[in-house]
Order: structure tokens, then C-alpha cells, then sequence
């Protein structure tokens, strides 16, 4: 019962699993009765209501739990691959399959790599989602020294961007944009060279990941709490299919069905 949370997809297995009892009693049951006693009999409201919400509701849960789920972006730990306001779409099979309660893996796809954008049950609060950026998979040597990253010895590359600036950008000071080569997936991060470099080393535990965020010297990430299990995966972003400029305080219509990559 570890893994059991009481959150949406929770109420909505129930609503599902509640409609669907009801909606299979009137098909089975009482339609066929209420057709023999007589043409005037109809089912009760509550009745009436799972007979046409059961199949709205089972839809919404089968694309929500397996197919594809939305985010919305509540922080700056992503800048400048996700804003504050982006709303995003996540993928619900790639690394497998899972049941909505419980959180089970029943068919498996494979495994984040390096590079991957990933959402996940923060290991200190499962109840709560995060969003952060794959950078060691089971067995790497992480190592972080002057801002700089390692990956079993090897070296990130990066290439200078210039200086960013962003309204949303926490912590606030200057801060550069950096273009990152993780095992062949580009991208960009944000360096704050104000910010203590907090250098380390670390070996990722199997079955764990360890994770980043872009915003480097502004994200709560596996440098403090550690590790992300294997079994707190929700699934892979890769698209922004909203976003709300709260500066603006308009849609930003540029970002809408950006990759996320």
C-alpha cells in the first residue's frame, strides 16, 4: 500500500469502476426487465446518469492512465526548455505500462536513457509530481565540479549561449545559457554564476535514477533529496500543447506544440 495515493486518477478509477457496475446491471438486468414489465417504466436518474457517463468516463480514463496525461508547469526548475505556465503533455506508455491506482508496472516498454525529460512521484512526498531532466541511469558515476557535469568520467560538453533573461528565472541575477551534449541529446541549461558550485560525486543505486534541472543553480532536484526509483515513473514529456504568459498575462501562442527535447 506504499505506492497507493488518493489523487485524481484515483477518483477516477472509482467513478469508472461505480458507472461501469451500473451501467452493466441496467444492459443486462433491469433494461431487459423494465422491456418485459412495460414500454412506460424508465431507469432512475442515478441509473440514467452511468448509462451515458460510463463510456465518457472509461474513455478518459484509458487515454489519461495509458496513452498520454497534461501538466501544467508550476516552477522554474525547467527554464528555458519549460516556463512557468506550460502545459504539457506526457507520455504514459513509453517506459510502460501501470495500473492508475496503484502505480504497478504490468507491462514494460524499457527504461528512461540519458537526456530524457521525465515526470515523476517526488520520492520525499509521492503525492506530488515533478518534472526534471535525466542525467544518470543505474550504475553511472555523476560527477558535478565547478558547475560542470560528468558522466562516467566523461565530460558533457557545453557551448556558450549568452546571457538569458526571463522574468520567471529563479534564483533572480544574471544568469547564461549554456547548450548541453547529454549522450547525444541537446539541449539547453541555465548557469547562475553567483551560486555556490555545491560540487560532488555520485554513484547511481540500481533500479534508481538521478535527476536534474535545467535551471541548474535553481531547482530542487537528486542533488538534495537523491535518487528517483524506478517505480515513481508517470511517463516522458514531449510536448507543450499550452502556455500561459503570466508576465503578460496572455496565451503565448509561439510555444504552443513545442517538442520538448
Amino acid at each position: 500500500m506504499a505506492d497507493f495515493h488518493f489523487d485524481f486518477a484515483v477518483i477516477l478509477s472509482l467513478l469508472t469502476a461505480v458507472t461501469g457496475v451500473f451501467w452493466a446491471l441496467d444492459k443486462w438486468v433491469l433494461a431487459p426487465r423494465r422491456d418485459t414489465v412495460g414500454a412506460g417504466d424508465k431507469p432512475n436518474a442515478f441509473v440514467d446518469f452511468c448509462r451515458s457517463f460510463f463510456p465518457v468516463i472509461f474513455v478518459v480514463l484509458i487515454l489519461r492512465s495509458f496513452l498520454a496525461e497534461p501538466f501544467r508547469i508550476p516552477s522554474g526548475s525547467m527554464i528555458p526548455t519549460l516556463l512557468v505556465g506550460d502545459f504539457i503533455l506526457v507520455n504514459k506508455f513509453t517506459f510502460g505500462l501501470r495500473d492508475p491506482v496503484f502505480n504497478h508496472k504490468f507491462v514494460d516498454f524499457g527504461e528512461p536513457a540519458r537526456g530524457d525529460v521525465v515526470v515523476f512521484r517526488w520520492p520525499v512526498d509521492p503525492s506530488k509530481d515533478f518534472i526534471k531532466r535525466i542525467v544518470g541511469v543505474p550504475g553511472d558515476k555523476i560527477t558535478y565540479i565547478d558547475k560542470q557535469l560528468y558522466v562516467n568520467g566523461e565530460r558533457a560538453s557545453v557551448q556558450p549561449g549568452g546571457v538569458y533573461s526571463n522574468p520567471g528565472t529563479y534564483p533572480p541575477g544574471v544568469v547564461y545559457r549554456m547548450s548541453e551534449d547529454l549522450a547525444g541529446v541537446e539541449h539547453n541549461i541555465l548557469i547562475n554564476p553567483g551560486r555556490p558550485a555545491e560540487d560532488f560525486e555520485f554513484i547511481v543505486p540500481p533500479g534508481e535514477y538521478f535527476a536534474m534541472g535545467d535551471n541548474r543553480d535553481g531547482s530542487d532536484d537528486s542533488r538534495r533529496w537523491g535518487t528517483v526509483p524506478e517505480r515513481n515513473l508517470v511517463g516522458k514529456a514531449f510536448l507543450i500543447w499550452m502556455s500561459w504568459d503570466g508576465a503578460r498575462t496572455r496565451i503565448d501562442f509561439s510555444r504552443i506544440g513545442t517538442l520538448i527535447k
